[in-house]
């Protein structure tokens, strides 16, 4: 399995997960998202990558959704804050 992640605007990243299907995932990240889930620790970039194993973890690819907020994630898996937090603070050891 591969993540790339392609820059589409300062915002907005274009996330392709090649498995036995490979998807499209256009998510966005904004600066304040970037604050208020890793206290901007870490890159968008990183934040993503992290995020998205995170989901894979979980999910297959086909079942994350095609375009999404990076916030929803916590919706739908009431642990993700407290995952990136606990990466944010393994990741600056």
């Amino acid at each position: 399995m591969s993540v790339s992640i392609k820059k589409l605007s300062d915002d907005v990243f274009e996330v392709t997960v090649a498995k036995t299907s490979t998807t499209t995932h256009t998510v966005t990240v904004t600066d304040q998202s970037l604050s208020d889930l890793s206290d901007s620790n870490v890159t968008k970039t990183q934040l993503l990558e992290f995020s998205f194993r995170f989901l894979l973890e979980r999910e297959p690819n086909t079942s994350i959704l095609s375009s999404f907020d990076i916030n929803v994630i916590s919706r739908y898996f009431s642990d993700y804050k407290d995952e990136v937090r606990r990466w944010c603070n393994e990741s600056q050891n």
